[in-house]
C-alpha cells in the first residue's frame, strides 16, 4: 500500500514539474522574436506571384529565410479572429470591433508569467485601434494579468481609429531601440484598408509599402548589437482576400474560399533553415507554439503544433 501511495506521489510530482518547466528540443540562438502581421493581402499578390513584383524586399531576403507555400488561416478570415489565432493559439469566433477579449491568453501573457519580465519587454504595436484587445483575455488566471505594452491605433480602441502604417513602423522601431523587447508583434493595416475601399492601385501600393517596412525592420535588426544574429523575424497575415470571381473579389474577405484562407509565412531566423520553400501544411495556431519552443516558455492553452520542419 505504501509503495502504491509513494508511486502515485512520484507521478504527481513528475507531472507538476512537467507543467512548471519547459523541455525544449535543444538550445537555440534566438533570444528575440518579432512577428509582423500584414493585414489582408492576397497570396496571389505576394508569394503566389512567380515574379514577386510586389515584394522585392522579401524576394531579396528569400535566400536567407524560409517560406511556407501551404500556410493557412483555418478559422474566421477576419482581422480580430485572425490575430487572435496567431497570438493565442486558438481559433475563436470573436467580434471584429475590439470590444470582446480573447478567451485564452496570448503568448505575450504566458511569456511574461513564466519570465516575470517587465511589461515593456513585450509589445503589440498596431495601426488598427481594435488590436488593443490582444493585450488581454478572459481566461481567469490571466485576465488583467501579465499584459504586454501595447500601442494600437491613434490612441487605443475608440479614441480616434486607425493610424498610418508609416507611423506604426516608426513607433515599432522606437520601441525596439528604447525598450529592447524580447517579444513584439507589429501589425500593418493598409492592404486591407485600401482593398476594402476598392482602390486597386492603393491596394498594390500598400503591399509594396509594407514590404519596404519589413526591410526597415530587418535592417534595424542587422545593425543592432542587441538583436543581430539573435532574432527570429516572422512575417504572416491575419487573412487573405476573395479571389477574382468570388463574391466582390479583392474588395472583401471573410469566408472559407482559397483566397481568404491561403496566407503567407516567411521567416528569417538563426535557428531556421535558409533558402528553402516548404509545402508542409501549417496554420496560424502553430506560430505561437513555435515561438514558445524558441524562447522556452510553457504555452499549455494553445492548440498549435511545433513547426519542426522549419528548424535547421
Amino acid at each position: 500500500m505504501f509503495r502504491l501511495v509513494f508511486l502515485g506521489f512520484t507521478l504527481f510530482a513528475l507531472l507538476a514539474c512537467t507543467h512548471d518547466k519547459v523541455a525544449p528540443l535543444r538550445e537555440y540562438d534566438t533570444e528575440y522574436v518579432i512577428v509582423v502581421v500584414i493585414d489582408g493581402p492576397r497570396y496571389s499578390e505576394t508569394w503566389g506571384d512567380p515574379l514577386r513584383i510586389n515584394i522585392p524586399v522579401r524576394d531579396s531576403l528569400a535566400e536567407y529565410g524560409i517560406q511556407l507555400t501551404n500556410f493557412r488561416n483555418n478559422g474566421e478570415t477576419r482581422t480580430l479572429p485572425g490575430h487572435t489565432g496567431i497570438c493565442t493559439g486558438n481559433y475563436q469566433s470573436i467580434t471584429n470591433d475590439g470590444l470582446q477579449l480573447p478567451d485564452y491568453p496570448s503568448f505575450f501573457q504566458c511569456w511574461r508569467e513564466y519570465t516575470q519580465e517587465d511589461y515593456t519587454k513585450c509589445s503589440i504595436i498596431g495601426s488598427k485601434d481594435k488590436l488593443h484587445a490582444l493585450s488581454n483575455c478572459l481566461y481567469p488566471e490571466y485576465h488583467d494579468q501579465y499584459r504586454p505594452y501595447f500601442n494600437c491605433g491613434v490612441n487605443g480602441n475608440g479614441t480616434g481609429g486607425y493610424r498610418e502604417d508609416s507611423i506604426t513602423l516608426q513607433l515599432a522601431l522606437s520601441n525596439l531601440s528604447i525598450y529592447q523587447p524580447q517579444l513584439m508583434l507589429v501589425a500593418f493595416k493598409d492592404p486591407d484598408y485600401y482593398g476594402h475601399l476598392g482602390d486597386s492601385a492603393g491596394y498594390i501600393h500598400a503591399i509594396q509599402n509594407t514590404d519596404r517596412y519589413i526591410g526597415d525592420i530587418w535592417n534595424f535588426i542587422q545593425n543592432s548589437p542587441v538583436y543581430k544574429d539573435k532574432t527570429t523575424l516572422i512575417v504572416t497575415n491575419d487573412h487573405g482576400r476573395h479571389l477574382n470571381g468570388v463574391a466582390e473579389g479583392y474588395v472583401g474577405h471573410g469566408d472559407d474560399c482559397e483566397g481568404c484562407r491561403h496566407i503567407e509565412f516567411f521567416a528569417l531566423s538563426p535557428d531556421f533553415k535558409s533558402n528553402v520553400q516548404l509545402n508542409v501544411p501549417y496554420d496560424q495556431l502553430d506560430i505561437s507554439a513555435t515561438i514558445a519552443e524558441l524562447l522556452h516558455f510553457p504555452f499549455y492553452t494553445g492548440k498549435g503544433k511545433l513547426m519542426s520542419e522549419l528548424f535547421r
